[in-house]
């Protein structure tokens, strides 16, 4: 097992960048990380330069790791070398609870073994679809002059207590700092009302995927969803970011929102965030 360094960071990218849309928490997150973009996750493999399994856990070294929900995120082409590298590698810290999310679910019988044999009980926290947008000219057009377009802006840190408590995983100090973290570093946007609040907005999470899409619920009905999709997308696309979402099984509305922009999904592939220690 190897932790790599900054220029093999640079190096994983582009070997991942090969296994888009699969791969594309694991690529947002070396994305975000060779942009200078704050990270708490050191990056594992099991071999270089020709890894088949990667691993982004918290990294102990790091003085903000504890400010976070201890996460961690993997992709491999091989299940048999993923196994290893957590069952005979120690890559996973299993004495604390923790998160995997984002995996394919397919791996989930590999981890619940892996789990049980370590002593560690598991569950099944959220499956997902994986929804990606490879070319943004589908999107439809908005008018420059249009009231709902000249009532976007970002977001800054004096939306963050409203955003963390409208979040469905917020609410806490937690959630409050990683709220923080996305909307001083990322790309975000909002529609604002007369007074300069934002009514309407969504992020993008530290691997770079569009998330926490939410509009108060006195101004739903209007469109602002989908304009706010729309506006950041071909934002996104033009800087260079994969363009990529993670929806609810049974988020109907969402899904459909996003198909009807242009997002496709593999269907043989679906996502899932899993609780260790919990």
């Amino acid at each position: 097992m190897k932790i790599l360094d900054q220029d093999e960071l640079r190096t994983a990218e582009q070997v991942l960048r090969c296994y888009l849309p699969k791969s594309s928490k694991v690529y947002g997150f070396l994305f975000g990380m060779n942009r200078n973009k704050p990270c708490t996750l050191e990056v594992a493999v099991d071999s270089w330069p020709d890894f088949k399994s990667i691993i982004f856990r918290p990294d102990q070294k790091n003085e903000h790791v504890s400010d976070y929900m201890k996460k961690v995120t993997l992709f491999c082409t091989d299940v048999q070398v993923l196994k290893r590298m957590i069952l005979e590698e120690n890559a996973i810290d299993w004495t604390t609870y923790f998160l995997i999310g984002g995996f394919n679910i397919s791996l989930a019988p590999m981890l619940k073994e892996v789990a049980a044999s370590r002593g560690v009980n598991v569950r099944g926290f959220t499956l997902v679809h994986l929804m990606s947008l490879s070319d943004p000219c589908d999107l439809p057009e908005l008018p420059d002059n249009s009231s709902i377009v000249t009532r976007i802006c970002s977001l800054n840190e004096s939306h963050i207590d409203i955003v963390n408590k409208t979040w469905k995983f917020g609410g806490n100090e937690k959630g409050y700092n990683n709220i923080k973290n996305l909307i001083s570093h990322f790309p975000s946007c909002c529609i604002a009302d007369e007074t300069g609040q934002p009514v309407s907005w969504v992020l993008v999470y530290d691997y770079c995927a569009l998330g926490l899409l939410y509009t108060l619920p006195e101004h739903r009905g209007k469109g602002y969803a989908k304009t706010l999709i729309t506006v950041m997308s071909k934002k996104l696309h033009a800087q260079g970011y994969p363009v990529y979402c993670f929806i609810e099984e049974e988020n109907d509305i969402s899904f459909r929102l996003f198909k009807s922009l242009g997002f496709t999904e593999d269907p043989s592939y679906r996502a899932a965030w899993f609780e260790f220690n919990y």
